[in-house]
C-alpha cells in the first residue's frame, strides 16, 4: 500500500488497454466523417443518365458518297442559286428583261464614265444620205454610252443592218474618242411592185420607201424580180442613148423578159433573148423611120423574123378610111 512497487505495476498493466480503446474510438470517428463526406459528394453530383440508343437504318450508299465528296457550304451556294433563279424567272415572266438589261448597262456605263471613259468626241466619215445623229442612233450610241464598255463589233453589226450602209469600221481611241467610218450605198433606181414604190441600190437592196422628190430622176423599173435584174438591163440600155432618153419605165414581165414604156405611152415588147440586137434595131428604126414619132401604141419585137406594129385607134380608123377610098376609086376605075 505504500506504493513501492505494486502501484507502478498496476498502472503499467492498464496502459495498453487504454490505447486500444482510444484508437478504436478514433477509427470510428474517421470512418463516420469519410462516410458523411462521400454521401455529400453523391448528393451534389448529378446522376448519370443511361445512353439513348437510336435505332436507324444504315445510310444509303449515294448519300455516303455525297457526304464524302460534296464540297463544304454547297448548301449555301445552292440556296443563293435558287434565289437568283427565282428572281430571273420573275423578270422573264413579267416581261422586264429589256428593262433589266438596260438598267444594268446604264449602271456599268455610269461607273465607267465616272472613271473617265466618257465618249467626248465622235468622228464620222463617209456619210452622205444619213446625218450624224442617224448614224449614232442606228449604232446604238447615246449620251449614256461609255467607251470602255462600247462593243465595237455590235455597233458595226447594227450599222450594217441598215440598208443604206454597205460597210462600217469602228475605232475606239481611249480615253474618250470614237471614230466611225461608213460606206454608203447609192440610190440606183425606183422599183415598183404591187403598187408600192421603193428606192433601191444597184444590188437590189431596198433603201427606203419613195417619199422624197430628190429621187425623182432615178430610172423606174417595174415588176417582181426587177430589183435584182435592173442593174444589168439598164447598163445594156445605156448603150443606146436614143432609146434610153425616151424611156419612162422598164417593165419586167413574168420574171423572164423586159418591156419598155416610152414617155409618150408607146410600149416596146422586147424578146427574151438577144435583147441587145433588138435594142440596136429599135434605135436604127427611129433614126431612119422616126418610129417613135409615128401614131402607134405598141411595137412587138418578140418574133425573130418580123416586127409587129400596133396603130393607135385614130391611126387605125384613118388607115381603114384610106383603104376604103382606095377600094372605091378602084371600083370606079373598073366600071369606067
Amino acid at each position: 500500500m505504500d506504493g513501492a512497487g505494486r502501484l507502478t505495476r498496476s498502472l503499467r498493466s492498464l496502459g495498453p488497454q487504454a490505447d486500444l480503446k482510444a484508437a478504436a474510438i478514433g477509427a470510428v470517428v474517421l470512418a463516420r466523417e469519410y462516410a458523411g463526406a462521400w454521401l455529400a459528394r453523391r448528393r451534389q453530383r448529378p446522376a448519370k443518365k443511361p445512353p439513348v440508343v437510336i435505332d436507324r437504318e444504315p445510310p444509303n450508299r449515294f448519300i455516303l458518297l455525297v457526304e464524302r465528296y460534296l464540297p463544304r457550304r454547297v448548301g449555301v451556294v445552292a440556296t443563293f442559286a435558287i434565289l437568283l433563279g427565282s428572281a430571273g424567272l420573275g423578270i422573264v415572266k413579267g416581261g422586264h428583261v429589256d428593262e433589266f438589261v438596260t438598267a444594268l448597262s446604264d449602271t456599268r456605263n455610269a461607273l465607267a464614265n465616272a472613271a473617265g471613259f466618257r465618249i467626248t468626241t465622235v468622228g464620222i466619215n463617209g456619210r452622205k444620205q444619213l446625218s450624224q445623229d442617224e448614224v449614232l442612233a442606228i449604232g446604238g450610241v447615246n449620251g449614256r454610252s461609255s467607251l470602255l464598255f462600247l462593243d465595237a463589233e455590235t455597233v458595226r453589226d447594227r450599222l450594217k443592218a441598215n440598208p443604206w450602209i454597205a460597210d462600217a469600221t469602228i475605232l475606239k481611241l481611249y480615253p474618250g474618242r470614237l471614230q466611225i467610218d461608213i460606206v454608203e450605198r447609192t440610190a440606183f433606181a425606183l422599183w415598183q411592185e404591187n403598187g408600192r414604190l421603193s428606192v433601191i441600190a444597184a444590188d437590189g437592196a431596198v433603201l427606203e420607201p419613195y417619199v422624197s422628190r430628190r429621187f425623182l430622176n432615178l430610172p423606174l423599173v417595174v415588176g417582181k424580180g426587177a430589183d435584182t435584174r435592173a442593174k444589168d438591163f439598164l447598163a445594156l440600155l445605156d448603150r443606146y442613148p436614143q432609146v434610153r432618153a425616151v424611156t419612162k419605165a422598164a417593165i419586167f414581165v413574168g420574171e423572164r423578159r423586159w418591156n419598155l414604156r416610152l414617155k409618150d405611152g408607146l410600149d416596146i415588147r422586147l424578146p427574151e433573148y438577144d435583147v441587145g440586137n433588138a435594142l440596136a434595131a429599135l434605135s436604127k428604126l427611129d433614126k431612119e423611120e422616126r418610129l417613135f414619132s409615128r401614131d402607134i401604141v405598141a411595137v412587138d419585137m418578140r418574133l425573130p423574123d418580123r416586127l409587129v406594129v400596133q396603130l393607135s385607134e385614130e391611126a387605125g380608123k384613118a388607115r381603114d378610111e384610106l383603104f376604103k377610098d382606095k377600094k372605091t376609086k378602084k371600083k370606079a376605075g373598073d366600071s369606067a
